[in-house]
């Protein structure tokens, strides 16, 4: 991280739990910490927390609407109406088209997808996918990952002769389109017990709901759950209950037998077939998917992901991964832009937010530059630019801040906007920029505090390198698969040092490649690796102690598996912690 981080131990757990749980499970006591910390407290809820079962998985018909989307569904499919699965150009939109579409398909030919273009019609439902969907004789339309916004539009479809069934999983307003279903686990109306589904988890609830009612077997639709887990990881939603099960049943689907495309993805990664995390979709296979629609087209990505043919497959992934480096390529140049816009005070707004606006820059990479600015100066932080004569953006917050309100609050100078509290997506008219801007950096001044405008690292547990053995390696991976709610966790070793063999890596030398040894452990070495951290290589290269926080990964290259701390974060000794 750029801006220096404040390190915070948690809170202790209960410590006759963490006892009771380390003796019933035989297992270290760091280990029970973490456990209980995550809520797990007994025998019987941690044999259920490290052994997931499809089972646990809810009946999707506890969600609102549900019965009325499956049987418009099924009536489309045995009249053979023409079907349009539609959804939004990033890779849960893209995984969640893919799935539908890939389910409906098994049972009739008449079905075709839809994915909007960024650049011409921007998120969600657009008059112009209506009126193709009219021309081409569509009755029905399936939105995925989008719609819950679109009142004017589904009244658009309906004058149109065309029903729509919406599966959604963003923040819906005061009135809902009234469309035949309106499928979105956050509706205030909707009691369904898990409501942090992907778009993509959305439409798999209808896909079992579907099966559930007309008898086809829930082990056929596990293949289904490689495009699932790519989606829960690459759109960041938590990493618990429902979607934690799903997400470790998607990876061994994605690591046993992925389908075509995903094979694909894996291969242009350079990534080890069967040992794939989460780490490895958020990373590398998520990014090459959203970069069709940045640079390309979205269709590109479901396309890919539909493909039956390996062949077929490898030719669209090398495209998008063509896309992908040039997606890099632009960002960086944005980014550089951006950074410099900001140290010179050239930008809209600075003091409590940050807003930059260059007319020229490419719409598909300005929400990665927004999160880019984030790291650098860590306050909430809008990025526009100019498409199709408006001004359209992205944003981004920090932790624990609601941008989504402050954008909220400023609807009036808005033609949409959409998102989470952490991330939105904007488009407003040219004259309203300033004022957006000045209204924008007003709003978070008065709700931000201090703690806020600091990074802060969350640390699990204090950790000594020689607990580090290869029962408490074997466990931690049990905690998998990782992700917001339930994070790898992150440990503090103190007063360690460089075995001298450390050195800068990457592109332009800006990680670090280090073997640590611990000074009271002098016999114990690990290796480690540090992101975008070589600001500290003299000051470690020079042999000075420092305390280092880390998450524990597992390394696979040709073959082998090696022990890896990913540093998140270091002190030097005589920096107060």
């Amino acid at each position: 991280m750029t801006k220096e981080c404040k390190w915070v131990l948690k809170e202790p757990a209960d410590q006759a739990k963490v006892s009771q749980l380390s003796t019933e499970l035989g297992i270290d006591r760091v280990l029970s910490e973490l456990l209980v910390k995550r809520g797990v407290e007994t025998f019987e809820q941690a044999r259920s927390f490290f052994r997931p079962s499809l089972k646990d998985l809810h009946d999707p018909f506890l969600m609102k609407d549900m019965d009325l989307a499956v049987e418009r569904l099924h009536k489309a499919i045995t009249s053979g109406e023409k079907i349009l699965v539609y959804g939004d150009y990033d890779v849960d939109g893209t995984t969640a088209v893919s799935l539908v579409y890939s389910f409906i398909l098994r049972f009739t030919s008449k079905v075709d997808f839809y994915v909007p273009d960024r650049y011409d019609e921007g998120y969600g439902v657009s008059i112009k996918g209506i009126d193709l969907a009219a021309e081409s004789g569509v009755s029905l339309i399936i939105t995925l990952d989008c719609g819950i916004k679109a009142i004017e539009k589904v009244e658009y479809a309906r004058s149109k002769g065309i029903e729509v069934i919406i599966c959604d999983h963003h923040l819906p307003e005061e009135s809902l389109p009234k469309a035949v279903a309106v499928l979105d686990p956050k509706r205030d109306d909707c009691h369904y017990p898990f409501d942090d589904l992907s778009g993509c988890g959305v439409g798999f609830k209808l896909v079992q709901a579907y099966s559930q009612r007309y008898g086809i077997a829930f082990d056929s639709l596990v293949p289904l759950l490689d495009l699932l887990v790519v989606s829960i990881a690459s759109d960041l939603v938590t990493m618990v209950g429902e979607n934690r099960v799903l997400a470790h049943f998607g990876l061994k689907v994605l690591n046993e037998n992925p389908r075509k495309g995903l094979l694909a993805m894996i291969a242009l990664s350079k990534l080890e077939p069967g040992h794939l995390t989460i780490d490895d979709i958020v990373f590398k296979i998520g990014p090459r998917l959203n970069a069709a629609g940045r640079m390309e087209t979205g269709r590109l990505s479901v396309e890919l992901l539909t493909a039956t043919d390996i062949n077929v497959a490898n030719q669209i992934g090398e495209r998008i991964n063509d896309n992908n480096n040039e997606r890099k390529s632009i960002d960086r140049e944005i980014t550089q832009e951006a950074l410099e816009m900001v140290q010179n005070r050239s930008c809209l707004a600075f003091n409590n937010a940050i807003v930059v606006y260059n007319p020229s820059w490419n719409k598909g990479v300005v929400g990665i530059v927004a999160s880019r600015l984030v790291e650098a100066f860590y306050k909430p932080t809008v990025v526009l630019t100019k498409s199709n004569g408006f001004i359209t953006g992205s944003a981004r917050s920090v932790a624990g801040f609601d941008l989504y309100s402050c954008i909220e609050q400023c609807a009036d100078l808005l033609e949409n906007f959409g998102g989470h509290v952490y991330a939105a997506g904007l488009t407003m008219r040219e004259e309203n920029v300033q004022e957006f801007a000045s209204r924008i950096d007003s709003f978070v001044n008065g709700k931000i505090t201090t703690e806020m405008l600091t990074p802060v690292v969350e640390l699990d547990s204090k950790l000594d390198f020689s607990q580090i053995t290869p029962k408490f390696l074997r466990l931690l991976k049990q905690f998998q698969p990782f992700g917001p709610g339930n994070n790898n966790p992150v440990f503090l070793t103190e007063d360690v040092y460089d075995d001298g063999n450390g050195r800068k890596v990457g592109a332009g030398g800006v990680h670090m490649k280090l073997e640590l040894i611990q000074e009271s452990q002098p016999y114990l070495q690990i290796a480690a690796i540090a992101f975008n951290m070589a600001d500290c290589y003299d000051h470690i290269k020079a042999g000075n102690p420092f305390d280092v926080c880390y998450s524990i990964v597992e390394n696979y290259y040709r073959g082998n598996s090696t022990i890896q701390l990913r540093v998140k974060d270091l002190h030097k000794r005589e920096d107060i912690i």
